[in-house]
């Protein structure tokens, strides 16, 4: 009692301490947010890197959207079609895109187009460049296929941007190279990217906010900052590597107050964290009380249960001892012992049915509902439900249903119950990219249901042990789809013990022969019946060790539980 005592008190301690906690981060949150003034200069500097780098971003996307679109066009089994492919689209979808180059490792050029018209000697001075010096800055070491790469550099003065990768084709390595036009960029991407405006209607006039600069500090686009403001520049990360994006914040006091309400959220959310937090606690607090009760039902239910056991148990033992050993005074004493002992056994038999009943009431274990049925649609319906799972893991699930079977007496839902372990126990143990076949034939006055796989089989010695409880073969493991070392698979070895039990609630019997070729094939035969069977209300003993098989499809659309083993 004292412990039980002192563990409550030690549970219900840890509600204060757990307020504690959130008064102590409460008030070190409050103290942070009575200081954000003194952190205003950096709110603005991280909000300004924040944006710079958004809007550099913002071109390299742009960039690399057309370097996608030409990645599609290029394709080195049909050079000659590359013009074709690519000019009707080019002004729309490819705007800063001057030119398609296609090189062998050689660097010897393939295919070229162009949108140029009329500057035919500036292309093939652009041409001999590329040859001559650009294909060597590029860099096509150990490059994967289809990376996308750029290469921004000035040669003679003026500046070149480059994008390229690998092809492979034949056997041969290509590389496209696609030539964007600065002048392009300049003139219509960035001010469509960074083109900001301040006031409202006709009176709109550009905001000195953005522009972009080369190394030596040159502007290539946009006015410049004024001086006195708080400026951060990054550079593009892939494309325009060599220039610099500015950012002028000219709103320092609207990102101040931005920042200033969201630390105020941010405090909101910290306090209603905690008392989340609290309520938490203080639910799980009440369920381990709740399950600290229940399980001390249980143990007093088991200590009284074995209690009324012991004791017509013992009643039981002494006066057979005394039988046993001939110290009866008369006869009447001994018909007197044997009453006795018929009685306690009795007595000892209605107690174990009531726990009995009482785990099956808990179980929820019902009886089998026998009724004329279609044994080869309730198979099918079984089989379907691992359809999905099949595919998933590359298993072909073929369901062979023989026309026109005999009727019989089957409970529908056992049967499928039967056959989803042995259908998921066959999945387990098929390779990937192999065959898993479910099959329905007539044999003479019976249903014989076959689940074959291409698995490791199982041994002769433990054809007949596996389908007793807890019982795993030997082979427990599945086949390696690559000639690879097999693979253990997990299972509790019940599975095909019920397998059993249903097969033999119905009449019939279950059993494991050779497949064709590796593997094993489990067969389930049920007779064919024109009548009820006897005991069609059985008690179904063991079937609430596995769920129905409706309640076997699995959240993704395959089953959720770990099905049955091999001989497990």
């Amino acid at each position: 009692m004292d412990r039980t005592r002192r563990a409550r008190l030690s549970s219900f301690g840890l509600l204060p301490a757990v307020i504690l906690a959130v008064g102590v981060l409460a008030y070190f949150t409050f103290r942070t947010t009575f200081q954000i003034e003194k952190l205003r200069q950096q709110s603005v500097l991280e909000a300004s890197l924040g944006l710079a780098t958004e809007k550099a971003d913002r071109l390299d996307k742009r960039i690399v959207e057309e370097d996608n679109v030409i990645i599609a066009i290029a394709d080195p089994a049909d050079l000659t079609a590359l013009t074709e492919r690519w000019l009707p689209t080019a002004q729309r979808e490819t705007p800063t895109v001057r030119a398609i180059l296609v090189l062998d490792e050689a660097n010897d050029v393939l295919a070229f187009a162009s949108r140029a018209t009329g500057a035919w000697g500036e292309e093939e001075a652009f041409r001999r460049l590329l040859v001559a010096r650009m294909a060597f800055d590029m860099d096509r070491a150990a490059m994967p296929d289809g990376e996308l790469r750029h290469l921004h550099k000035v040669y003679g003065g003026q500046s070149y941007l480059l994008s390229y990768w690998e092809r492979s084709w034949s056997g041969r390595r290509y590389f496209v190279v696609a030539w964007h036009d600065i002048g392009r960029i300049v003139k219509y991407a960035l001010p469509s990217l960074y083109a900001e405006t301040s006031g409202g209607g006709a009176n709109q006039t550009p905001a000195s906010r953005v522009n972009v600069v080369d190394d030596e500090g040159r502007i290539i686009f946009g006015p410049p900052l004024r001086s006195g403001q708080f400026t951060v520049g990054v550079r593009f990360p892939t494309t325009l590597y060599d220039w610099r994006l500015q950012v002028s914040p000219t709103a320092s006091e609207e990102l101040a107050t931005s920042v200033q309400n969201r630390r105020l959220l941010e405090l909101a959310m910290v306090v209603m964290s905690s008392l989340v937090m609290v309520a938490g606690v203080a639910i799980i607090l009440v369920a381990a009380e709740r399950e600290r009760r229940t399980s001390a039902l249980k143990s007093e239910f088991v200590a009284n249960v074995s209690h009324e056991l012991k004791t017509p148990l013992a009643l039981v033992r002494m006066f057979a001892e005394m039988l046993q050993s001939g110290r009866v005074a008369s006869e009447a004493k001994r018909q007197e012992y044997l009453d006795i002992i018929v009685n306690e056994s009795e007595r000892l038999t209605n107690l174990i049915e009531n726990v009995l009943d009482f785990a099956r009431v808990e179980r929820g274990r019902g009886s089998y509902e026998f009724a004329d049925g279609d044994v080869g649609a309730a198979v099918a319906r079984a089989a379907n439900v691992y359809r999905y799972r099949a595919e998933r893991e590359g298993v072909e699930l073929a369901v062979d249903v023989a026309p026109r079977l005999p009727p019989a007496w089957i409970d529908e839902r056992a049967l499928q119950l039967a056959v989803i372990n042995l259908v998921d126990n066959a999945l387990k143990y098929a390779p990937d990219g192999k065959t898993v076949a479910v099959k329905v034939t007539p044999e003479d006055d019976a249903i014989a249901i076959r689940v074959t796989d291409r698995g490791p089989g199982v041994p002769a010695d433990d054809r007949r042990r596996i389908f007793e409880r807890f019982v795993r073969g030997s082979n427990a493991s599945s086949s390696a789809a690559d000639g690879g070392a097999p693979r253990p698979v997990r299972g509790s070895g019940i599975g095909l013990a019920l397998v059993k039990h249903i097969a033999e609630s119905h009449g019939g019997r279950t059993y494991v022969e050779d497949g064709e070729g590796p593997g094993a094939t489990f067969v389930i035969v049920l007779p064919a019946r024109k009548a009820p069977p006897s005991g069609a209300k059985a008690a179904r003993e063991g079937a609430d060790e596995e769920p129905a098989a409706a309640d076997r499809v699995e959240r993704d659309g395959g089953v959720g539980r770990a099905g049955p083993q091999r001989g497990s």
